[in-house]
């Protein structure tokens, strides 16, 4: 069974700036700890969040990094100064609504 992760979790919190760490739901009532390392779906393409890409904190490409529940249906927003090719830091977000998952007590993404 698939949830909105963000509608089924609790104690939702980032480890190192791109693990992405909760308590899910099961389906059954219980609730399980599950991590999933946003480095290996979310990129930095340019001083852009990618979906489908790898990497977007690694090697400096990501400053100030943090994550929250933001506006009044507590979306899960990724948000980071990124930089481009030139070094130039751009203050950028990403809804993780869009592409991670809780499966029956589990992170997963949309794209593995």
């Amino acid at each position: 069974m698939t949830f909105s992760f963000h509608e089924t979790a609790s104690e939702t919190h980032l480890k190192d700036g791109h693990i992405l760490v909760a308590k899910l739901q099961d389906g059954s009532g219980n609730e399980n700890w599950s991590e999933i390392d946003l480095n290996d779906f979310i990129g930095n393409d340019n001083g852009h969040f990618k979906w489908a890409g790898t990497g977007f904190s690694l090697n400096d490409s990501a400053v100030d990094i943090r994550f929250g529940f933001e506006g009044a249906d507590n979306q899960p927003i990724l948000r980071a100064k990124l930089r481009d090719v030139d070094g130039n830091l751009h203050d950028r977000d990403i809804n993780l609504a869009e592409n991670v998952e809780n499966v029956f007590g589990t992170f997963k993404s949309k794209f593995f």
